[in-house]
């Protein structure tokens, strides 16, 4: 779970204000996403190299499994994300942690000496932790219309970065290719859940206008709705750029209450099935790339049109190559 603004950071547990901690910018992410449990980074060279020199940790101070696998799940119920513990493994250099966030088992990694955690590792040594898939493009098996899956939570800052990048592929390849957008988890809280759906019905009742509403949600929606968590600035936001896009916000909303629970729950199901546990992650013909990818609007569209029997005259055309989101994930 990365913030896409954020470099080579980490989080501290500990939330006792008299000890020092001496990382770069993370008061201003405290302050741009106060519900900083959603948003880990993955850059942690500078503590990977740390805990090579302290297996304790940065302090050397070493607590037991169940103590730092406590204070992570106190900490998450503190930022205002419900958790329970699941269980603790050693890995050597850290504790795993799997905790459990609306019924999804997420793992992540505490330094030993219980004051800092992350998502995965990155690897120097070839012997770091990481859960991300190792398939490529050329394991892709090709189609005569590819189907390509992008799962993310709604308010995951790395998820709707991908989000925005992969509208601009949808909008190129809508009628070449089979392109959907999932919904796997709603961590975030309700407002999170009730978007989820709310996209899961666009797609299910204006599938032809959902690439509008997609290509402006993060402006028009996330960025207003996301640091308030509120339900109902999510409802009134998401019901007033449907009607900018032309899309019927009645039918909708009755999708949402009459069978949103369902799509949402076959989609979390896929994921279940792909073992994905970050967002976004990618699924082109049914082969799963986890979270590594290539986020651009370009890299996206390359390993689509890759994955067609005759590529489309469309795949001629060249989209933006600057990714919007970093290598991070929720």
């Amino acid at each position: 779970m990365a913030d896409e603004n954020s470099k080579g950071s980490n989080i501290r547990i500990d939330n006792n204000p008299d000890k020092k901690v001496n990382i770069s910018n993370i008061q201003k992410q405290i302050k741009k996403n106060p519900w900083i449990i959603s948003t880990i980074v993955l850059g942690i060279v500078g503590l990977i190299l740390l805990i090579m020199v302290f297996r304790g940790g940065i302090t050397g101070n070493v607590i037991s499994a169940d103590i730092a696998g406590q204070r992570l799940v106190d900490f998450a119920n503190s930022q205002g994300v419900v958790s329970t513990l699941v269980g603790v493994n050693d890995t050597g250099e850290f504790y795993e942690v799997i905790i459990s966030i609306n019924g999804q088992n997420l793992p992540l990694y505490v330094t030993k000496d219980g004051e800092f955690f992350t998502q995965s590792l990155i690897p120097l040594t070839g012997k770091a932790v990481s859960s991300s898939n190792t398939e490529t493009s050329a394991d892709i098996p090709k189609a005569d219309k590819p189907k390509a899956e992008l799962y993310i939570f709604s308010y995951c800052p790395a998820g709707t970065a991908a989000l925005d990048t992969f509208a601009k592929v949808g909008k190129l390849l809508n009628n070449a290719a089979d392109l959907k957008v999932k919904f796997f988890s709603n961590m975030h809280g309700e407002h999170e859940k009730q978007q989820n759906l709310i996209q899961e019905c666009i797609q299910d009742t204006a599938k032809d206008k959902y690439w509008d509403y997609a290509s402006q949600y993060v402006k028009k929606v996330y960025d207003v709705c996301g640091t308030t968590r509120d339900i109902s600035c999510d409802k009134n936001e998401s019901i007033k750029l449907m009607k900018s896009v032309g899309i019927n916000s009645d039918s909708v909303m009755a999708c949402v209450a009459q069978k949103g629970e369902a799509l949402y729950t076959q989609d979390k199901n896929d994921a279940d099935k792909n073992k994905l546990s970050a967002s976004p992650s990618l699924v082109v013909n049914d082969v799963s790339l986890g979270a590594s990818f290539d986020r651009s609007s370009e890299g996206i569209k390359t390993l689509i049109c890759d994955s067609f029997n005759t590529a489309p005259k469309e795949c001629g055309q060249t989209l933006g190559t600057a990714a919007t989101t970093s290598t991070g994930s929720c």
